[in-house]
């Protein structure tokens, strides 16, 4: 049943009538009596006895003859269910898209499949890696390979990917690829229709709207394509015979799904290496802890280039000081740029090349402070952040949206305000009073660019915004690192690196491309990006979240809601005994967060113990909904 309620995750049993019988087939929507109503229910399986004592009620319908829960993709959902302590209903309504029946009655196409190709892929660009070429004859030969691929600067990932899943179609099996965003999913379009022809994949993505989706879907279950590409909406995707399942840039937060019980695409796709034997492929130009312990474990083997190669192809990377090394031009201190910055920016732009600009933060001042006594502004209503919207804007609220028109310091009475935090818009301003004359292009949240042309221009940028430019930035500037290096989280310095590779990776190679980094040439994140060295920082982030006792060398839970809920939840819980209770801290809108924390061997006994707890707390219909995520991406 479609009843997303912790102690009804369980199948029921019913009988089928005559009348239905044809019709009613495993993977089929119905429609059951349950408590007196009418509820939404799916078909898992039919058997001739129940072995039920009771008497038992009858199906009331059949929704829809179409079985499109697949046998892989139910063992799937209970499955991940089970891994992250959530109910097997809400899995479906992730793993199945709503049904649209016009789609369902529309003529199907009788026209064959075009073939596969029976030859061997042409490696092309996995030559640059060692172990590339035998990744793919694997995938030719059926094989089911397991690989975490760290990305050359400047490489077409999208064509690899293609590569890979043309080599998995060639040994008569079918893939499913998961990208963070539409912009990527657009690039691995294209590459894959070069590849292997029109027809032979569909996209599955949230934003294609509910036709286009479920027919992409059909497509799938049907065996039309033996390919799913998409962002996370296509971790589930039904594919027959799979052999490979990818995901690119697996660090992105996007591949984690907001909703219960909040999955993670990286890990349902390797559940299905599990389930279906296939092979996986996790790329990206930065490396996960999660990855790193994959290659660790002897789980996967890491597909990397020699030295040689590396150090070829990356651009001339080099670190810099913050405000004592500002160039003495008055055009680069208004810029707010060192001296290597500026002078790196100066001469890409003088070989008429263009020049990106990272900044952590949108907008144009996102934060403020007063001039005075340097104290930070804040609402009178709501205590939260003011910000500036423009050069002549009116201070605003960034959590109630109020305008402080007549903001004055609760500390000194003073009313001249301050930059404490500089955005994209706000440092666009600043380089075109810098460099007068040049072209000055922003992408971010308003408005994303997928690529720009090769002449000379500063296109300033947020993170994971930044466009392809024609033939390679001549310079890539990553400003503010201490926005990302100094957040109060687990992953901060993974994921600064994750970011400042994604933007130099788009940087000519060495001598015409140069990356400048304003940060301190010690950090660890920053030596890792010097030599383009991902492996190295995840192992070391790796052995230090071990001796921590962090993610993902422990299993751990986050238990979130009102006080009361929270013990009364964990009370109930029959924890493993080695399970370590941590907290409880503040969390958002006045409640509270604990964690659990246990040794990874221990995980499923974790899961099983929270997902009990709370059946036995919805069954009660307690009042307060507690919120149970494992292994949550924020832990603070």
């Amino acid at each position: 049943m479609d009843v997303p309620l912790a102690h009804l995750d369980r199948p029921f049993d019913y009988l089928v009538p005559a009348e239905l019988d044809e019709v009613a087939v495993p993977g089929t929507r119905v429609k059951v009596r349950f408590a007196g109503q009418l509820v939404d229910g799916w078909l898992l399986s039919r058997a001739d006895d129940s072995g039920h004592t009771g008497r038992l009620a009858y199906l009331e319908k059949v929704v829809s003859p179409e079985p499109v829960l697949a046998p892989e993709v139910a063992r799937l959902a209970r499955a991940v269910a089970d891994r992250y302590a959530g109910s097997l209903a809400d899995v479906l309504r992730l793993a199945v898209p709503p049904r649209h029946a016009r789609v369902e009655k529309e003529p199907r196409d009788d026209q064959p499949t075009p073939a596969a190709p029976t030859e061997a892929v042409d490696p092309r660009g996995w030559r640059d890696y060692p172990t590339g070429p035998a990744l793919l004859r694997a995938l030719t030969d059926g094989r089911a390979p397991r690989a975490v691929w760290s990305a050359l600067p400047a490489e077409d990932w999208a064509a690899r990917y293609a590569d890979a899943v043309a080599a998995t179609v060639a040994g008569g099996r079918g893939a499913v690829v998961v990208v963070p965003d539409a912009r990527d999913l657009d690039r691995l379009d294209a590459a894959l229709t070069n590849v292997l022809g029109p027809g032979r994949h569909v996209t599955l993505s949230a934003a294609l709207g509910p036709a286009r989706r479920y027919r992409a879907f059909l497509a799938a279950r049907r065996g039309e394509v033996p390919v799913v590409i998409g962002t996370r909406a296509a971790m589930f995707a039904p594919v027959a015979r799979l052999g490979l399942v990818a995901i690119w840039d697996d660090g992105d937060d996007l591949h984690s799904e907001p909703r219960a019980p909040y999955p993670h695409a990286r890990d349902v796709l390797l559940t299905r290496v599990q389930l279906a034997e296939a092979g996986a492929l996790v790329g990206g130009y930065a490396r996960t802890a999660e990855g790193q312990l994959l290659v660790e474990t002897g789980w996967a083997r890491e597909v990397v280039a020699d030295r040689s190669t590396v150090r070829a192809r990356i651009p001339a990377i080099a670190p810099t000081g913050d405000d004592p090394q500002l160039a003495r031009d008055p055009g680069a201190a208004t810029a707010r740029l060192p001296s290597l910055a500026w002078t790196a920016a100066r001469d890409a732009l003088r070989q008429d090349l263009p020049v990106l600009v990272q900044v952590p933060r949108r907008g144009y001042l996102p934060s403020i402070s007063c001039a005075e006594c340097r104290t930070p502004a804040r609402c009178a209503h709501c205590a939260g952040p003011l910000a500036l919207p423009s050069a002549g804007g009116t201070p605003v609220c960034r959590w109630c949206a109020r305008v402080a028109a007549a903001y004055a310091c609760p500390q000194c009475g003073g009313r001249r305000l301050r930059a404490a935090v500089t955005g994209a818009r706000r440092t666009a301003e600043e380089l075109g009073r810098a460099f007068p004359g040049v072209s000055v292009r922003t992408s971010g949240r308003e408005e994303v660019l997928t690529d720009v042309p090769g002449g000379a221009a500063l296109v300033v940028a947020t993170p994971g915004a930044e466009p392809v430019a024609e033939g390679g930035y001549g310079a890539v500037l990553l400003l503010d690192s201490w926005a990302l290096l100094t957040r109060a989280d687990l992953r901060a310095g993974e994921e600064a690196l994750r970011r400042w590779m994604a933007a130099a990776a788009l940087a000519r190679p060495a001598p015409a491309g140069r990356v400048v980094v304003v940060a301190d040439g010690a950090l660890a994140p920053v030596q890792a990006l010097l030599r383009w060295d991902a492996g190295w920082f995840a192992g070391r982030e790796l052995a230090e979240r071990r001796e921590l006792g962090f993610p993902p060398a422990v299993r751990m839970a986050s238990v979130t809601g009102a006080a009361e809920a929270v013990a009364d939840l964990l009370a109930a819980a029959r924890l493993p005994n080695d399970a370590e209770v941590l907290g409880p801290v503040p969390a958002e809108e006045g409640r509270e967060r604990m964690l659990v924390r246990v040794p990874r061997a221990r995980a499923a006994a974790l899961a099983e113990a929270l997902h009990s707890a709370a059946g036995a707390r919805a069954a009660r219909k307690a009042a307060d909904p507690v919120r149970l995520q494992v292994d949550p991406l924020s832990l603070f």
